[in-house]
């Protein structure tokens, strides 16, 4: 068996309380930390950052903590510093449930089910991390969660109802819900990483 480093983790990352479901497939290097994988998460699924975030694994809360007074955290729980956080750090091949949840804005309250899937050789002619399948385009920003989604696309849909054209544009021409691209999806979470160079953008500024 290859050192940890040597090899990709796959990944499946399913946007819950949306039927059909929406969901990326990504491979993702070991050494990713959690920052990165925030922005790689955001890049998947064309989210904007505009919002709050944390990840939730094994019952522990990482994220920035410098947020904490913003609301990032319920019931005094402490965020961990997701920098100080690599993939490599979980024994994600050695428990019987090998997942956890992304939390992306708090008031639509998004989840982000991130389920591991296999462990892969490195392939040299790829560059990581990568998109290389999903299905449906995400909702937009600010629609209002799952149920709000819901609302959405009845009127996105339906030209006789009354909120349809404001709707239409709303979301924008460029908007459709059964849309996705791979390649450009792939291009995104690419040029992610590289953006973040290991931290939030918001640091930066």
């Amino acid at each position: 068996m290859p050192s940890i480093d040597q090899t990709i983790i796959q990944a499946k990352v399913t946007l819950q309380d949306i039927e059909p479901p929406i969901w990326r497939r990504l491979l993702l290097p070991p050494s990713l930390n959690l920052v990165e994988l925030h922005h790689v998460l955001q890049a998947a699924f064309g989210w904007r950052d505009q919002h709050l975030h944390e990840f939730i694994i094994g019952g522990l809360v990482y994220g920035a903590p410098e947020l904490d007074d913003e609301g990032a955290t319920e019931d005094d729980r402490r965020t961990f510093e997701a920098t100080d956080v690599h993939l490599r750090d979980f024994d994600l091949y050695h428990v019987p449930d090998p997942r956890f949840l992304y939390h992306y804005d708090f008031g639509d309250s998004w989840l982000h089910l991130v389920a591991f899937e296999q462990r892969l050789a490195k392939d040299s002619g790829q560059k990581y991390p990568a998109c290389i399948d999903g299905a449906r385009g995400a909702p937009p920003e600010d629609v209002g969660g799952p149920s709000g989604y819901t609302e959405f696309l009845e009127a996105w849909n339906d030209p006789a109802h009354e909120e349809h054209k404001a709707m239409r544009r709303w979301a924008g021409r460029t908007f459709h819900p059964e849309k996705f691209d791979l390649q450009a999806t792939d291009k995104a979470v690419k040029t992610a990483r590289r953006k973040a160079r290991g931290d939030y953008l918001f640091r930066r500024h």
